[in-house]
């Protein structure tokens, strides 16, 4: 429990947009940023088990700050920033597939959002106990060092056929262009020439006028 209560005091002691907040609230009330920040905690977990938007509140937590988060490591010249956040969406898209095929199931559990919610703040938390970075570590990376060869060997595969169903289709597409255009323009032969225009009409009966008188 003391390190638990440790780790959370050393987490608002971190320098971001969150703990910036919490100490603008603590200089205008007075209450400790610590009792601020459990109860934050508390209502967001209540609304999460019994309000309406659960799921947009919690998708706003796990996409919001992240990608805010990102611009700013982007912006920056170290690139530890970048790798971590580079780690947090990696996570967030192999959970985000994950949860495309159960949430239909788990969504009906009344601490699912509140769950989900922990599991991404767990995930974006700053200093040695990142999730993502343990999930990167000893699940996600052994994994793809073992099988991203046969991967890449798929993908490389799938994108050959790809190019020649492409190219197919282009030169069918061209074949039948050209067809169409031959059977159209023998029919634009069989119209005849050009009718003179109308001055030069006009001139031609002036003449034979003046040679009728």
């Amino acid at each position: 429990m003391d390190g638990l209560r440790q780790r959370f005091e050393r987490l608002l002691e971190q320098r971001n947009l969150a703990t910036e907040a919490l100490r603008a609230l603590e200089a205008r009330t007075g209450v400790d940023k610590r009792y601020l920040a459990a109860g934050v905690v508390t209502l967001l977990s209540l609304y999460l088990m019994f309000g309406c938007g659960a799921s947009l509140l919690c998708n706003l937590i796990g996409f919001v700050y992240p990608a805010y988060a990102s611009i700013k490591a982007v912006e920056s010249p170290s690139k530890e920033d970048d790798t971590m956040w580079l780690t947090y969406w990696v996570v967030y898209s192999l959970f985000g597939l994950v949860e495309f095929f159960s949430d239909l199931l788990l969504s009906w559990f009344p601490f699912y959002y509140v769950g989900k919610c922990a599991f991404l703040l767990f995930c974006m938390a700053p200093g040695p106990w990142n999730g993502a970075h343990m999930l990167y570590r000893h699940a996600i990376r052994p994994l793809f060092l073992k099988h991203h060869e046969a991967v890449d060997s798929v993908v490389r595969e799938l994108s050959g056929q790809a190019l020649d169903m492409a190219a197919g289709l282009t030169r069918d597409v061209l074949r039948t262009l050209a067809h169409g255009r031959a059977l159209v323009t023998p029919a634009a032969v069989a119209v005849g020439p050009p009718l003179p225009p109308e001055p030069a009409v006009a001139k031609l009966n002036l003449k034979e006028l003046q040679k009728d008188k």
